[in-house]
């Protein structure tokens, strides 16, 4: 779901009940063990992006990750100076510091951004705060994915979808809760529309892959957290290649040797199951085929 949550004015009485004692201060304790408290070390005054997840998720999660890693790369070194990235384990019986930290190394996961971990019901209770509904305990894969931003500074908050682009997620977090960059700081200009680049093919193949699948892939520019998509429509057998695509985690589960190569190639990371229908499948296995006819088309060199 994407929209506004809720925006307090930066001024008068309606921010102070937003600010002082709405948000818990509960104990979490981050990836390297150390106790934190909630409102006074993590959120008052800053500019934040967070996530609930848990690290053995197999369906949104490992994409809400791969998201907020593609907004890290653009914002920079801004991250973890004037923005910071949070994201809670909702399964902290078995999230430990260990834990987390290899689920930020098997992603590659940059400075500034803390993963944290702390009692079942002091994490609903946050979710909850934040307008979100906690999931039920044996049945955390229907938990809300989506990605709070806000500015706890001027009392506004936005959620976004994990599906969101991260270049509207960055200048979310970037321009919009930063008083729009006006802030002196030459790293914070707003930039121009002409760097942002245009939305070419409309497509609902293309529209899948932009935000389902490029946060870990490209087409053509290399691996990724996953690998380059380059071909893979016309050499992948395509019964697989539509059973991968739609239910990653079950081939996983059932060792096809292919899956498992892929798993042990691309640093353990599954492939996310989205949910994907059939005919989404064909629409995202048509879009890759299309690029591929318009790269042969323009006599470019094969990716290798």
């Amino acid at each position: 779901m994407c929209g506004i949550l809720f925006w307090v004015p930066p001024s008068g009485a309606q921010q102070t009940s937003w600010r002082d004692g709405y948000f818990p201060n509960a104990a979490l304790t981050d990836h390297n063990g150390r106790t934190v408290r909630f409102y006074d070390d993590l959120l008052r005054g800053k500019v934040v992006a967070i996530s609930f997840v848990f690290t053995n998720c197999t369906d949104v999660c490992p994409l809400d990750i791969a998201q907020m890693r593609r907004v890290q790369e653009i914002l920079g070194d801004r991250v973890g100076r004037d923005i910071h990235f949070y994201s809670i384990s909702i399964n902290p019986e078995r999230d430990t510091p260990v834990q987390l930290r290899r689920t930020m190394q098997t992603y590659g996961v940059g400075p500034g951004w803390t993963f944290l971990t702390g009692s079942v019901a002091d994490i609903d209770e946050l979710q909850r705060r934040f307008g979100l509904n906690p999931a039920e305990r044996d049945n955390l894969g229907n938990h809300e994915a989506s990605i709070i931003m806000g500015n706890e500074a001027t009392g506004q908050w936005i959620k976004r979808s994990s599906f969101e682009s991260p270049h509207n997620l960055a200048n979310i977090l970037g321009s919009t809760l930063n008083n729009y960059a006006q802030r002196g700081d030459p790293t914070a200009r707003r930039q121009s529309y002409a760097v942002a680049g245009q939305v070419t093919d409309t497509s609902r193949g293309a529209y899948l892959y932009r935000t389902r699948c490029q946060a870990c892939h490209t087409i053509g520019g290399g691996d990724r957290l996953g690998p380059d998509l380059r071909g893979v429509a016309g050499t992948r057998n395509e019964a697989w290649l539509h059973r991968w695509i739609r239910e990653p985690d079950v081939m996983i589960a059932e060792r096809d040797p292919l899956a498992v190569s892929l798993l042990a190639r691309y640093r353990n990371l599954p492939m996310p199951n989205l949910g994907l229908g059939e005919n989404e499948v064909r629409e995202i296995v048509g879009y890759l085929r299309q690029q591929d006819a318009t790269h042969q088309h323009r006599g470019a060199p094969a990716a290798r």
